[in-house]
């Protein structure tokens, strides 16, 4: 761990600049900036433990280091404050105090006293850190759980996470699109040792290689187009506790050499960067692809493969737990009807008749569409078929009975239900997905796996 992370705001370059390069070398990691917008900024980016900053920045009356430090506090509460001062104004500095500031330098600044100063704040910071973090973890305790269901296929799933959770292994999510991988991600984190610290997470697939590098390994200054300042990435960011990459089989080889040289060596370099910077971060990985396919045939490495599969877990389709679609429908009636201000809560029977016959190729996401839409349409507190879409109703009596004119399969229901809103949006696959509640790839494989492509 280093000294500590100093965010120095100064409308004077050449003094701001000094301070940061002395406080580098005393081990501390220091970032210099000559406002409060770009002092903002910077915070948003990055988690600082100690923001030191000119009372005075420029001539605006507004721009004052107190005026920075309540807005730099909401941003990070842990954040301490020493304000620097030119002028003979022990009033602001006491004011400054009485607002929060941890304390004051006076100009021109002696670097031992800030050295021992900045020490002492960031300690504090730390501690402040660590009780927001031993409060955050009792309330995840007392939480309600983020995933829901009954069904024997979830009571495993749930208990397989209760068992994988307390330990550091790495962890791959198996499914398909709309099963809930980021939840269950977020489960793992919340009952992991690392609860109290950051769960962050990444859709790889939604990134340029040049972009998802910047994105996850943070870039200096100047390091490609677009770079104007230096980034912390998302795996710095989560220092200390989970960051969730789904989506990873979409990564180019470059990314996934980037990528296992973190898992393997626990460091990791910005772009643009020369210097080693080591992180602590669970990853948990997901994807609707099979690695093990992928590997064998050379568009995934295999050592990454074997790094990230340690702990697997298969998350099962929406048709293989449909016994929880009732208490699934009621949880997305709550959450929408809370949200719209809305008393929504039932379904009547014969709409949960209607979403029991339907296969859900979107799994749980089309699911909780579908009840979003019910709560906006419902004038009362029952969902009726009519606040269904006229797709679903219309689609039962197709669904039911298969071309030979027996009972239909889960399988043989899915397949005339794609091809029934692909006729409907007149072949546009794209569209079709939307309506569907999967992206175009997840749809591609399903109409393949069902001879339809």
């Amino acid at each position: 761990m280093n000294a500590g992370r100093v965010l120095v705001v100064d409308d004077e370059e050449i003094a701001r600049e000094n301070l940061a390069h002395a406080l580098a070398r005393a081990g501390y990691e220091a970032q210099a900036v000559g406002d409060a917008r770009t002092a903002l900024a910077e915070l948003a980016r990055k988690p600082y433990e100690l923001l030191l900053t000119d009372l005075k920045l420029g001539d605006r009356s507004d721009a004052d280091g107190i005026g920075l430090m309540e807005r730099a506090r909401k941003l990070h509460p842990a954040l301490e404050v020493v304000v620097m001062t030119g002028y003979a104004t022990i009033p602001g500095a006491v004011d400054a105090m009485n607002r929060g500031a941890f304390s004051y330098l006076a100009k021109p600044l002696n670097l031992d006293e800030v050295r021992a100063l900045a020490a002492k704040a960031i300690e504090k910071s730390r501690l402040r850190q660590e009780v927001q973090e031993l409060r955050q973890r009792l309330r995840d305790r007392n939480a309600p759980p983020l995933l829901v269901g009954k069904s024997p296929a979830m009571a495993a799933l749930l208990k397989t996470i209760a068992r994988v959770a307390p330990t550091a292994s790495t962890v791959l999510l198996l499914g398909e699109t709309g099963t809930g991988k980021e939840l269950v991600a977020r489960t793992v984190h919340q009952q992991s040792q690392r609860a109290a610290r950051r769960f962050l997470a990444v859709n790889c697939g939604a990134f340029s290689e040049e972009l998802l590098a910047g994105e996850l390994f943070g870039h200096e200054k100047g390091a490609y187009t677009g770079a104007t300042e230096r980034k912390a990435g998302l795996f710095e960011a989560a220092d200390g506790g989970t960051l969730f990459l789904d989506e990873v089989g979409e990564m180019t080889p470059a990314m996934q050499v980037r990528l296992l040289r973190v898992l393997q060596e626990r460091k990791l370099m910005r772009v643009g960067g020369t210097a080693d910077i080591p992180v602590d971060v669970r990853v948990i990985a997901a994807t609707n692809k099979d690695l093990a396919v992928e590997a064998e045939a050379g568009t995934f490495r295999l050592d990454l493969f074997y790094r990230l599969n340690v702990i697997t877990l298969r998350l099962p389709a929406l048709g293989e737990r449909r016994e929880d679609i009732p208490l699934l429908s009621r949880h997305f009636l709550v959450k929408y009807s809370d949200a719209l201000g809305r008393e929504v809560r039932e379904l009547s029977p014969e709409a949960l008749a209607l979403l029991l016959a339907y296969p859900f190729p979107g799994n749980i996401r089309e699911l909780e569409n579908l009840m979003e839409r019910a709560v906006v349409l419902c004038d009362g507190g029952v969902v009726e078929p009519a606040h269904l879409p006229p797709d679903l109703r219309q689609g039962q009596s197709q669904l039911r009975t298969t071309r030979h004119g027996g009972l239909a399969t889960l399988e043989e229901n899915e397949r005339q239900h794609m091809l029934w809103v692909l006729e409907q949006c007149e072949g546009n696959k794209t569209r079709a997905a939307e309506v569907l509640g999967i992206d175009r790839a997840s749809l591609w494989r399903k109409l393949k796996r069902a001879g339809l492509s």
